[in-house]
């Protein structure tokens, strides 16, 4: 291993993990070894550009200091696996933007979490997080289901959870659905006015929507029958893109996420007889990635071994 103090010049590889709550980054060596980490704010570029790509530059600063280096002193290869990135105008801003790497590949957080889920095999995975999406790898076919953003796509996720659930609680303040310890919790927590429900909604996003998925999880173990409607609808959801993964030639699938293994009990027992324990994360498929680049534009590094 080379020390802290040598990498000068050498090229190092950076596994970024960009969605709608957090970014996360990765540095390491040729050989795998990390030598740093950071985590820094929301990287979902097609929600904002520059806030993305400001929360890169700080997780990459930290994983710098971290590691005590010089980012001018390093080659550092990156993979940018960042939500929105599948959206072709909006990853071709990211590409346009200048960032301080020598090399940079955007891809989508779920397409680097299917390589890492697997170490780069055939297979698939659902994200349940603030967002939710199905991604598939086989025989060399990539293919995605869902994902489409919120509000219109990502169904099963924390942000349509936390829209399911304030649709509910305006039901039931219309009269339409029956109160329950849940609903009523939440209306409370808006002074008990429609109204402001509807001005918060107005500037809510994505990640607001989902900061209410632990409530609903809280009360479903519970057993208040709304969260358990809800939870039972978003494992619905989770076996449906598990079906079409399965359609579409994948065997093995991993849940994955931040609600990962709150929607266990809620999937269907086939869903659930398909899915096996991820062996890595979204990080560790981005430092696959970034590899595979490296070796791309330097071919006598592959016989580096991770």
């Amino acid at each position: 291993m080379s020390s802290r103090t040598d990498q000068g010049n050498a090229i190092l590889l950076l596994g970024v993990d960009g969605g709608g709550t957090r970014c996360r980054a990765r540095l390491a060596d040729l050989s795998g070894v990390i030598l740093g980490q950071g985590l820094a704010g929301p990287a979902n570029i097609r929600l904002g550009l520059q806030q993305s790509l400001a929360a890169v530059t700080a997780v990459t600063s930290l994983c710098l200091e971290q590691a005590g280096l010089n980012g001018d002193a390093c080659k550092i290869i990156a993979c940018l696996a960042l939500a929105g990135a599948c959206e072709p105008s909006t990853r071709s801003q990211a590409q346009a933007s200048p960032l301080p790497f020598y090399r940079a590949m955007f891809t989508s957080d779920a397409r680097a979490a299917c390589v890492g889920a697997h170490a780069g095999r055939d297979g698939a995975i659902i994200i349940v997080g603030t967002g939710s999406v199905g991604w598939g790898i086989v025989g060399g076919r990539e293919f995605r289901v869902g994902g489409w953003g919120f509000p219109l796509s990502n169904e099963g996720s924390g942000a349509w959870l936390g829209c399911e659930l304030l649709r509910q609680v305006l039901r039931a303040r219309d009269g339409l659905t029956p109160w329950t310890g849940l609903l009523r919790s939440v209306f409370q927590n808006f002074q008990s006015d429609a109204h402001s429900i509807v001005r918060w909604m107005g500037t809510a996003g994505s990640r607001d929507y989902a900061s209410l998925a632990p409530i609903i999880v809280a009360h479903a173990e519970e057993k208040d029958e709304a969260a358990l409607h809800l939870m039972k609808a978003a494992g619905a959801h989770v076996d449906a893109k598990a079906e079409r993964l399965r359609e579409l030639g994948a065997v093995r699938m991993s849940l994955m996420g931040g609600l990962r293994e709150r929607m266990g009990p809620y999937v269907s027992d086939q869903t659930r007889a398909r899915l096996v324990p991820p062996l890595g994360d979204a990080l560790s498929g981005a430092l696959r990635l970034a590899r595979a680049e490296a070796v791309r534009l330097h071919p006598d590094m592959a016989d580096t071994h991770v």
